[in-house]
This record gives C-alpha cells, structure tokens and sequence, in this order.
C-alpha cells in the first residue's frame, strides 16, 4: 500500500503529522481527495473539515478556517489559519460559540464590511468545528 506523508500545521502548532493513505479536503474550488501519486497542486483552503485515511484505514477528522494545501509528490502539507482534531472539540463551547456570533449578526446595519467579514469567519469556523465534531463521532460510533 503506497503512503504519503501528512503535515497539518498552524502559525501555534503541528496538529498532525503522519503517513496516510488519503486526504480529502475543503478547497475554495470545492472538496478534494489527494491519494498517493496525486499531481503538484497548491490551492486555499476554505472553512471546513479535513479528514484523512492513516495508514492503519482509520480516520482523523479535523475542522480548519482557512489557510493553504500543498501536494508534492509524496506529501501533503496544510498550512491553516485554525486547525483542531475533532477528539479535541467541545461541542458546548462550539455551540455556545456559534450563537454569539449569530446574536452579533442581528445588528447588520451597524457593522462596517471588516466587522461583518469577522463575524462571517467566525461563523464559518464553528460551523467547521461543529462538522467535524460531528463527523468525528459518527466515525467512532459515538453517540
């Protein structure tokens, strides 16, 4: 079985290194799946999620906001804005989250374009995280 090699890294930490057998990921031109073999790509990413198949056929599920993906012939670097594993997220908090940045939505009118595009980012973050999560647990047969 052919493996690349996986780096997911943020301006904080490395929230991922490892060989894998696949990567799907959130690009701005829609969700890609990078296996071994794959053409030099570079492309940005949007808010979503990340999931990758490890060597052993099991999967990582992580939320991203944000950032870049680059494929070299045998590996995968992610460079993100944001990154979590979803075994690192609380639903709660991401939910609670959410409804903040929904409730700071309700007053539109008063927001200038950069107030409105935090308040969008924000959303599209926990809705990220929240996917993840979810995704995550479904994997797992958590419930």
């Amino acid at each position: 079985m052919k493996l690349i090699k996986f780096e997911i890294v943020t301006p904080e930490r490395m929230v991922l290194q490892e060989q894998v057998q696949q990567v799907v990921a959130p690009t701005k031109a829609g969700e890609i799946t990078v296996l071994p073999g794959h053409i030099p790509l570079v492309s940005s990413l949007q808010s979503g999620v990340i999931e990758v198949k490890n060597e052993k056929g099991e999967y990582e599920v992580m939320s991203v906001s944000g950032g870049f993906l680059e494929v070299l012939k045998d590996k995968v670097v992610v460079l993100a804005d944001t990154a979590e594993r979803a075994e690192e997220l609380d639903e709660k908090r991401i939910e609670e989250a959410r409804a903040r940045a929904e409730e700071s939505k309700k007053d539109i009118r008063t927001f200038d374009r950069e107030r409105f595009a935090s308040i969008s980012a924000k959303m599209a973050k926990e809705l990220a995280r929240s996917k993840a999560a979810k995704r995550w647990r479904k994997l797992k047969n958590i419930d």
